[in-house]
């Protein structure tokens, strides 16, 4: 008889996990919380409400790929208000605590404040990303039906290296707007990301730092990431979180914070003077695959687990061939428990050229 090897991180995740099933059964939360195959509990939806944008980033959706004659999902195919609301019911009851609203660009969805109206209601922090070139013209009405606050993305404050980024020509004062009308309506602590990608807008790192400091925002970077399979991702783009904040502390100095809680995707950084502080989201080169409490409902009704995924479950069948509420319920509970990803901790030259799932396409 051939014994199989099991690896000494599997068998760490296995024991992990039947240790917290343990301590969940013994508190009598068993049908509360699902735990994954690692042993992680799910905290956050993600969900997407459109597959469209009127940005081109390059690191997310080039435009030689998204032109003028790329087909995108079909009005019908699209999860109405009322069936996303059903399925956020259905993880809210498995344990999830945060709701992200993504895209595309969210804000391109027609009516969205209604089903922001929709998801207030539940018990969790409902919050919000955007481009921020519509926000101006939304926010009140997003914080008036109940949105707690949002992220803007912002990769550069010089329009010529915005503009080559977003490479639809967007201004960077459309942006800044949005987040000063965020801040008006309440929307609050604003958090503002910028993607790094080597070559493009290192320089940008410490201007941006130094804008959002002492403003009560968070400025956080992101590792340029190997999402989908189209924006041409190299390891040689990548701009180390290590870099980043060594690059903002010798400016402005900063130290570690602990994070707000379990799987919260930011390493957090404080300015020593006080006046607030920055984020670093290294998925690259400090993977926390581990901690990992995210899944991810795309705009036309399939479940991800992995940002990096290549397939994901189809929820919406469900939901149109009359599933009650306790079906979906058990659907999500199942998809979860069965979870084992951690793609970042396995990335390669050869997962690189996995066909992943876009990211405009589930959403951040």
């Amino acid at each position: 008889m051939v014994m199989k090897v099991i690896p000494l991180a599997d068998r760490r995740d296995a024991e992990r996990r039947a240790r917290l099933l343990a301590e969940r059964d013994a508190a009598g939360t068993r049908d509360a919380q699902p735990l994954d195959m690692r042993g992680r509990p799910l905290h956050d939806l993600r969900i997407s409400v459109t597959d469209r944008c009127n940005f081109r980033c390059v690191y997310c959706m080039p435009k030689e790929i998204f032109g003028r004659d790329y087909k995108f999902l079909p009005q019908d195919k699209l999860l109405t208000f009322e069936e996303i609301a059903r399925v956020a019911r259905a993880f809210v009851a498995a344990g999830v605590a945060k709701i992200r609203l993504t895209g595309g660009e969210p804000l391109l969805r027609r009516h969205l404040e209604r089903l922001v109206a929709m998801l207030a209601e539940l018990p969790v922090e409902l919050t919000l990303t955007t481009n921020g070139v519509l926000l101006a013209k939304k926010a009140r009405a997003l914080r008036d039906a109940g949105l707690k606050r949002v992220t803007v993305s912002l990769d550069a404050l010089d329009d010529a290296t915005f503009k080559a980024m977003n490479d639809v020509d967007f201004p960077v004062a459309d942006v800044l707007a949005g987040i000063d009308a965020a801040a008006a309506a309440g929307l609050a602590p604003i958090k503002v990301n910028a993607v790094i990608k080597r070559g493009v807008n290192v320089h940008a790192i410490v201007p941006l730092a130094r804008r959002f400091k002492g403003t009560g925002h968070i400025m956080r970077f992101i590792e340029y990431m190997d999402v989908g399979h189209t924006n041409g991702w190299r390891m040689d783009d990548v701009v180390p979180a290590g870099e980043i904040v060594a690059a903002i502390d010798r400016e402005m100095p900063i130290e570690p914070v602990a994070p707000n809680y379990t799987g919260e995707v930011a390493k957090r950084w404080r300015y020593r003077d006080g006046s607030g502080e920055v984020g670093v989201i290294a998925s690259v080169t400090q993977a926390f695959c581990s901690d990992c409490t995210r899944v991810r409902l795309s705009t036309d009704g399939k479940l991800y687990t992995c940002l990096f995924a290549r397939s994901g479950d189809d929820v919406r069948a469900q939901l149109r061939a009359g599933a009650s509420d306790d079906e979906i319920a058990a659907l999500v509970r199942a998809i979860w428990s069965l979870r084992a990803d951690r793609y970042s901790e396995l990335r390669s030259e050869a997962t690189r050229r996995l066909d992943k799932v876009e990211m405009s396409y589930i959403g951040g």
